[in-house]
Formats: structure tokens, C-alpha cells, sequence
């Protein structure tokens, strides 16, 4: 059974950073699509970004693109998510995912983390 274990996440002010890991285990790391999602205080699970098997290619929510960098490390079994310029809007749970497809979507993903709170502070 594939686990994926979510770190890094925090207190921040507006404006400040911070970095998201998973780590992953129990499969075949580049086996697998990876993906962040959030999950805001009263609302739905949202996508925030995605990468392939190989890390070459990437994709990311509008709200978040050129502020937040996902990136992989299949020697390590382990995916980040680098968030700079953070703003009140993106305090959520961030879920890392996984699924044998790309691009991700919500229905696709066959293994979930269990979160890291994120909360920006003004």
C-alpha cells in the first residue's frame, strides 16, 4: 500500500514563504503523477498543482502560478511544494496526492495524503 506523509506546514505572515514535503512509500515513486490540493475552512478540496513522473512538466491553479513551484526528487520518493508571496486566502489543508495519471484530477487519484495546515496570518 502506498503511504504519503505531508510536513512543512505552519504559521506564516502574508508574504511570507514556506515549503510543503511528501513522502512517499510503499511504491514505485515514478510510477506516479504527483499532486498538491487544498482544502479551505468551509469549502470543497481544490487543485493547486501537479507534476508528471519525470518532473518535466507542470501545472498549477491561476490563483497560485508564480508564486508557488512544485517539484519532485524520485531519488528521494519525495515531492515539494515551494510557496512564496503567500496571502490569507491560501490558509487550507494541503493534500498531497497520487495517481498513475496526468494531468491529475480529483477523481483520478488513488492515494492521499492526510494534510499539513497551512494558516497566513495578516
Amino acid at each position: 500500500q502506498v503511504a504519503l506523509v505531508e510536513s512543512g506546514g505552519g504559521l506564516v505572515q502574508v508574504g511570507g514563504s514556506l515549503t510543503l514535503s511528501c513522502a512517499v512509500s510503499g511504491g514505485i515513486f515514478s510510477d506516479y503523477a504527483m499532486g498538491w490540493f487544498r482544502q479551505a475552512p468551509g469549502k470543497g478540496r481544490e487543485f493547486v498543482a501537479a507534476i508528471n513522473w519525470s518532473g518535466d512538466n507542470t501545472r498549477y491553479l491561476n490563483f497560485v502560478e508564480g508564486r508557488f513551484t512544485i517539484s519532485r526528487d524520485n531519488a528521494k520518493n519525495t515531492v515539494y511544494l515551494q510557496m512564496d508571496n503567500l496571502k490569507l486566502e491560501d490558509t487550507a489543508t494541503y493534500y498531497c496526492a497520487a495517481a498513475e495519471v496526468y494531468p491529475l484530477n480529483y477523481n483520478a487519484i488513488q492515494f492521499w495524503g492526510k494534510g499539513t495546515l497551512v494558516t497566513v496570518s495578516p
